[in-house]
């Protein structure tokens, strides 16, 4: 069996991430294709957490368009990324994939309680933890909550699928000269204003010397791939 290069990831999806082929929603075919996914990266024996989004649902920044307070649409967002923790956690289970939804808005009859030494006790005990609702505060997108989240349960890297390769120097559906980057340093994301992610997760990272790995979720075995040390997408560092 191949041997994982990190021991411990946090995984970011967006809620983009189980629409499949739908424009809105929650398709559960492409939502078991990604548990399918985790189930044999947990196979390598890679204790994994997932931060799930919620913008196939609702984005706050939707809500702040047509006039909503952005505390009240913010709140709104962190419940949709609660449905998708739902979604997500059934498919795992579905695979045979023990698996604990923690939410950081307070739902118990649906997830857990936030308490960092049982999450951390949960990935020793070889349970995939799937994170909702951000940190719980408005404010704050789901990139910085997966960064502090990553800090917290002591992740070695923070993997980030998206819908492109890697990190580009321009959008390269716009732009067909935009170089992808191999590897980039923190402090140039920020420089470039790279939408990676958010200023907030790219300096926490950077502060604590937690790097990301930007992929294609869709390319064949990415999150195998990039868990394994292959070159895959871009590296910030």
């Amino acid at each position: 069996m191949p041997k994982p290069m990190y021991k411990r990831i946090l995984l970011k999806l967006s809620g983009e991430a189980l629409l499949g082929e739908n424009s809105y929603g929650i398709d559960f075919d492409q939502t078991l294709a990604i548990a399918r996914e985790i189930k044999g990266v947990r196979a390598l024996g890679v204790e994994i957490a997932v931060m799930i989004g919620g913008g196939n649902i609702f984005r706050g920044l939707r809500g702040t368009k047509v006039g909503i307070d952005q505390a009240s649409a913010d709140q709104m967002g962190m419940l949709a990324t609660v449905i998708n923790g739902i979604a997500l956690q059934a498919a795992l289970e579905k695979e045979g994939v023990f698996t604990r939804h923690v939410s950081a808005i307070e739902i118990r009859s649906l997830a857990e309680p936030f308490i960092r030494r049982r999450v951390i006790r949960h990935l020793e005990k070889g349970r995939v933890i799937v994170f909702s609702a951000g940190i719980g505060s408005p404010f704050f997108t789901t990139d910085t909550a997966a960064a502090q989240r990553a800090l917290e349960i002591h992740a070695e890297v923070i993997l980030k699928a998206t819908k492109v390769d890697g990190i580009y120097s321009a959008d390269p559906m716009i732009d067909p000269k935009a170089r992808r980057f191999k590897s980039i340093r923190y402090i140039d994301v920020l420089k470039k204003g790279l939408k990676v992610m958010d200023a907030t997760a790219i300096s926490l990272c950077r502060d604590n010397d937690l790097p990301i790995v930007v992929f294609d979720l869709n390319a064949k075995d990415s999150i195998r791939r990039a868990v394994l040390g292959e070159t895959i997408g871009t590296k910030v560092y």
